[in-house]
């Protein structure tokens, strides 16, 4: 493999919105060093935080390609790397983190255990899902306890998202029961497709009273939480049982969230949080060995919401942003 090539990609140079700052053409490419692969990308997920970065993350660089998931087939490898990993099916994880060349391209090239092999039963439309949205999910579940769920109610917020999809799966089949929040009836119907018995349209309804009658008054179990801002003022006012716990990675406020410390003390409750970009190396490992399981095991039901190309990736980009269910996902 040559060590100066090209690639087809997308990519932008200053925030801002999508149909504003995005660039198609060609950049360059090195060959693959020590310890690293060259993938030829199959597929580039997109995600929420994508979408966030490019619209207000200040840029370290000239340019980002964006993207963190995505899933292909590994074209060449680097120094220290079996030769035999040429031509094994991957999904991607980290791609962009703290790096400007995510996935948003025909070819990338990062460290050999960030190109995961794909089980042989999971297209690249999944496998694109994977690296945010499946990694999320998994770390999750794992941190409020994955079998102790069982006979537990879990209030899963955002029930019908990417991540809150694949959560209100696997808390259902370690025996937990979810309700989940969701902001539609379409969306209602999605989450209680992937198990949750009772779903609560957050825009419309009390959100705390039905947390309450849903766990017989003493609050649920735990909470599963994309929106601390929120989800806060419902663990300090009795929707979260005395011993429970939240476990949240996302907030849809960045600044201080206030809290009220009397409540949170004498129930003893317990607040988790992660971010999927930074676990630790052994979590990190647990966390994708428990999603190749989940994958060849088939126990994990994928939705597609739409598909664009890169020559799309504006409206791929767009439909994210209007809140399309299901994840998107570019064709390379």
């Amino acid at each position: 493999m040559s060590s100066t090539l090209t690639t087809r990609a997308a990519w932008y140079e200053k925030n801002g919105e999508a149909r504003d700052v995005m660039v198609l053409g060609t950049l360059p490419l090195k060959a693959p060093g020590p310890g690293e692969v060259c993938v030829r990308l199959a597929t580039s997920g997109v995600n929420p935080s994508d979408v966030k970065s490019r619209r207000a993350k200040p840029l370290t660089d000239p340019w980002v390609v964006p993207h963190s998931d995505g899933a292909g087939i590994i074209e060449a490898v680097g120094e220290g790397v079996s030769k035999q990993r040429v031509g094994e099916r991957v999904w991607i994880w980290n791609a962009q983190w703290q790096r400007p060349h995510g996935t948003a391209s025909e070819f990338i090239v990062l460290p050999t255990t960030q190109a995961v092999k794909l089980p042989d039963n999971t297209d690249f439309a999944a496998g694109a899902c994977m690296g945010i949205p499946g990694l999320t999910a998994v770390q999750a579940v794992h941190l409020a306890g994955n079998e102790s769920l069982r006979g537990k109610k879990v209030l899963v917020t955002g029930a019908s998202s990417a991540v809150g999809h694949y959560i209100t799966q696997l808390v259902t089949q370690y025996g937990g029961q979810v309700i989940g929040t969701v902001g539609s009836e379409q969306k209602a119907v999605h989450a209680k497709a992937a198990g949750a018995v009772e779903t609560i349209f957050y825009k419309t309804e009390p959100v705390l009273e039905r947390l309450k009658a849903f766990s017989g008054g003493r609050g649920v179990d735990v909470i599963i939480d994309m929106d601390f801002a929120t989800a806060s003022q419902w663990v300090t006012q009795g929707g979260l049982a005395p011993h429970g716990q939240l476990i949240g990675y996302g907030s849809n406020v960045v600044g201080d969230i206030p809290l009220t410390f009397r409540p949170l003390l004498f129930n003893s409750i317990g607040l988790k949080f992660f971010l999927v970009y930074d676990l630790l190396p052994a979590d990190r490992t647990w966390c994708v060995n428990r999603t190749n399981e989940l994958l060849a095991s088939g126990q994990l039901k994928h939705t597609i919401g739409a598909h664009f190309s890169l020559d799309q990736i504006v409206q791929a980009h767009e439909a994210v942003e209007a809140g399309q269910l299901g994840n998107v996902v570019i064709d390379l």
